[in-house]
């Protein structure tokens, strides 16, 4: 199942496809008893996806196949063992993609020309995610890291390794050093290759970057002064050749104190916003104005859902059973928002109160 989402891969995911391109959404559960059911529930789902296609007729026997073929597969794919919040699968004619998130969707089946993408948008902005690099002598490893994880990534030439059983300590008595791996010629190299390499990821995928090493790697890394010069850096050796619990042990500290500032900074922002009278609060004003591209900042509580339909050009409260109801009011928003260029910053639930759990710092 994937969990990275980079511009790449959604600008991939929203090109148009041959009809029909089925969304399928679900809710799932990470623990018990709530995950008992999410076996039958997903069978069920993927069986309307099914259903439908079989009642459409602009959808041909042929591509009707294919594309239940390609449902049957991802539903294999699907391990229920590692769920989280949310499952998202796309089939279309020749393709099908499983999604696991960290934040809980909707059940329904969409069929259209394009995929469902909103929900996987929110979910990896509410991700905040980033970067790890983890650096050693003769291994470079890149972690992808969330709310909650950090899961090693293979991506532009990571991970990177080299071979130092020709590392020659009388090279280093020369040279009046003792014998230091981040002294050697070859391991300044091999770091600033490491270095170009990470500005290869972050200008496909701008994300705050971590570094951890050892305080001699580190130093190095200051030296060469590229991409990783301004990453914040955890001096904790040995993650290079470590797992993905002790990467997010050494950087969950430095995770957290980010994000309490980042709440107190966005609040502030709030009140300033106030002042200058260039606030929206509560659901119907934010997605007035982010319909207008006029959201610069978007705050949204953590777990604030919402089931709305449009009365005329507003949003009012309904239910989840109304054929015109639409229940990931929340996710849209965000999608728009983010799509118009705003700052997307989930808060905890609560700071919001005095605004209907939704807030925004409006532009003009």
């Amino acid at each position: 199942m994937e969990h990275a989402l980079s511009p790449a891969t959604l600008a991939e995911l929203r090109r148009p496809r041959p009809y029909p391109a089925v969304s399928v959404l679900t809710p799932t559960h990470r623990r018990e008893p709530d995950n008992h059911q999410d076996a039958v529930r997903l069978r069920n789902v993927v069986a309307e996806a099914k259903r439908q296609l079989e009642q459409d007729p602009a959808v041909t026997r042929e591509r009707r196949t294919d594309v239940e073929e390609h449902l049957d597969r991802a539903l294999a794919e699907v391990d229920l063992a590692h769920a989280e919040d949310g499952l998202v699968i796309f089939a279309a004619p020749g393709e099908h993609q499983v999604w696991s998130l960290a934040r809980p969707v909707p059940e329904r089946v969409v069929l259209s020309d394009t995929f469902l993408t909103r929900n996987l948008v929110s979910a990896h902005a509410s991700e905040r995610p980033f970067w790890v690099m983890s650096v050693a002598s003769d291994r470079v490893t890149l972690w992808s890291g969330g709310v909650d994880r950090v899961t090693e990534e293979h991506t532009g030439g990571f991970p990177m390794t080299r071979d130092t059983r020709n590392f020659d300590p009388e090279r280093q008595e020369r040279i009046g050093d003792t014998p230091s791996a981040f002294r050697d010629e070859d391991t300044k190299h091999f770091l600033r290759d490491a270095d170009t390499a990470m500005a290869a990821v972050l200008r496909q995928d701008p994300r705050p970057l971590f570094v951890t090493g050892e305080q001699a790697a580190l130093s190095l890394l200051d030296e060469i002064g590229g991409a990783t010069r301004h990453a914040a850096q955890v001096r904790h050796g040995g993650l290079a050749h470590g797992s993905h619990e002790a990467v997010w042990k050494a950087v969950r500290p430095l995770l957290e104190a980010e994000a309490r500032l980042s709440a107190d900074t966005v609040a502030e922002e709030l009140v300033r916003a106030r002042g200058r009278k260039e606030f929206a609060a509560g659901l119907d004003e934010v997605w007035q104005n982010a319909l207008q591209a006029r959201v610069r900042l978007l705050a949204v509580e953590e777990n604030y859902r919402a089931t709305v339909r449009d009365d005329g050009g507003h949003l009012v409260p309904a239910d989840s059973g109304d054929l015109d109801a639409r229940v990931d009011i929340v996710d849209e928003i965000v999608e728009q928002c983010l799509e118009t260029g705003a700052d997307v910053r989930f808060v905890p639930d609560g700071m919001l109160d005095d605004a209907d759990r939704i807030a925004g710092v409006l532009r003009y």
